[in-house]
């Protein structure tokens, strides 16, 4: 016996509405509903009249399927609709102004700056400005610090911050739900009617 797919949301939404109105209307199924919601369900057991041998094992917990989207493609999709950052650079800006270029550059900092906090919340890793001297001791991160110029000996280091680098406090990129066939689309067509 194989596992069915697990439900959509849509179909846990109308398994929860069945569920109500059959408990509503049986005191067995109400009761058995509850005693499973509390987590005391006894464990399913095969009829007695089948032998050991032809009892079906318990399935294994299925890992949930990999979303058909990759995040970044996520991210890209929210900047390009709030923002049309994949329009901007997707344009030829040379039959354009610096004027009307800096103009539109404008919002679109704005419009993007706007989308990477809301889904990042990004900070500084070190809270100096730059030019500010850091010392660095020995085993530090080097995830977090990039040495640059005459990088000699060991660690401790003394320098100063060229940058003061990001990091993100969150990562509240939303889960996509579309279709496979438009899993790559970065923003649809639009078509006015």
């Amino acid at each position: 016996m194989t596992t069915p797919p697990p439900l959509s949301f849509f179909a846990r939404v109308g398994v929860a509405f069945a569920a109500f109105f059959r408990t509503l209307g049986n005191g067995e199924l109400a009761q058995q509903v509850s005693v499973t919601l509390e987590g005391t369900a006894p464990a399913p057991t095969a009829p007695p009249s089948l032998p050991a041998p032809e009892r079906e094992k318990p399935a294994a917990p299925t890992k949930p399927a990999a979303p058909a989207r990759s995040e970044a493609l996520t991210l890209l999709a929210a900047l390009q609709r709030e923002a049309r950052f994949v329009d901007f650079l997707q344009e030829t800006l040379s039959e354009y102004t610096d004027a009307q270029i800096g103009a539109v550059a404008r919002d679109l900092h704005r419009d993007c700056g706007s989308v990477l906090q809301r889904m990042f919340a990004l900070k500084s890793v070190v809270d100096k400005e730059e030019g500010e001297p850091v010392d660095l001791p020995a085993g530090f991160d080097a995830g977090r610090y990039q040495l640059t110029g005459k990088v000699q000996g060991e660690p401790p280091f003394k320098g100063r911050l060229v940058h003061h680098g990001w990091e993100a406090t969150k990562c509240d990129v939303p889960a996509w739900t579309g279709a496979a066939a438009s899993s790559r689309v970065v923003a649809p067509a639009e078509v006015e009617l």
